[in-house]
């Protein structure tokens, strides 16, 4: 599939906004992440005084979000590819030396993944068969036996004593979960509901590799369908990210939730500039 690139005075103004946002968080902690779903609901408000999204508005921002949420997706899993040569991948389709096999299948899966997530933003639900499907399209290339299927056999999470479930109970984990989706919409914040959907695909670990990037995936997928912009987690603040899942690992999800609050919150304040920005042009 071929991708147009993107305007260059877009990505420079997305690297400022970046190196702005990683300067700012740089000296954050986990502990000192707080609750920001009023602020994100209040620059929520701003940005749907844009609505409706021009076409080429749409397509610009869709691909924008296509590399950005790629690379850093990939980055948090320890895949060495930088933006630039993430963004080489994805629109020119070229190969990048030194680069192994695995981490260019990592990039084009996530791109496919990204793709089809985008045509399911106007759903009302999120089904089993959607986290399925998302988790084939990013992993087939690497191993299309296990692509969007749950994993059979049990699997370790380094550096953690959390234990996910045995690998006989999954079925029956996530069709529970996602039975329970509609419910949550009813008494979550939307941006709550999707840190939730992240840490129970993250907790219970349903497949044998791409657990967090299917997360982070489904995660965005129900933020575009509440109307709200997608995260990007950057890569600076891992240590804060994965110290945070861990703790909901074990039931204690508040430090999580106000991470992807806070993050979100980050993330809105970009969108808004980024929308700015296209109608000065």
């Amino acid at each position: 599939m071929h991708y147009c690139p993107i305007d260059k005075t877009i990505f420079i103004h997305y690297y400022l906004l970046i190196e702005e946002i990683q300067l700012k968080l740089k000296e954050m902690t986990q502990y000192s992440y707080k609750n920001m779903n009023n602020e994100v609901d209040n620059l929520k408000n701003e940005i749907d005084s844009y609505r409706p999204f021009k076409k080429e508005l749409l397509n610009e921002l869709q691909q924008f979000y296509r590399i950005g949420f790629t690379y850093s997706s990939n980055a948090l899993e320890g895949n060495s590819l930088t933006e630039s040569e993430t963004k080489v991948i994805i629109e020119d389709g070229l190969t990048i030396g030194g680069k192994t096999i695995k981490e260019h299948s990592e990039v084009l899966g996530h791109s496919d993944a990204y793709t089809f997530l985008n045509t399911l933003t106007k759903n009302s639900v999120i089904t089993e068969s959607n986290i399925l499907e998302l988790h084939r399209l990013f992993y087939f290339r690497i191993d299309n036996k296990k692509a969007g299927k749950y994993r059979k056999q049990q699997v370790y999470i380094s550096g953690t004593d959390y234990l996910p479930p045995k690998y006989n109970e999954i079925p029956n984990l996530m069709k529970n979960f996602v039975s329970s989706i509609s419910e949550m919409k009813e008494t979550l914040h939307p941006v709550t509901l999707a840190a939730k959907l992240h840490e129970r695909i993250a907790t219970i670990h349903p497949f044998i590799d791409g657990n967090g990037r299917t997360a982070r995936l489904v995660m965005n997928l129900s933020l575009l369908q509440n109307g709200y912009p997608i995260i990007i987690i950057p890569p600076i603040l891992r240590n804060d990210y994965i110290a945070s899942i861990r703790l909901a690992n074990t039931g204690d999800t508040e430090p999580f939730f106000n991470f992807i609050s806070y993050i979100e919150y980050e993330s809105s304040k970009d969108y808004l500039r980024l929308l700015k920005h296209f109608n000065e042009k």
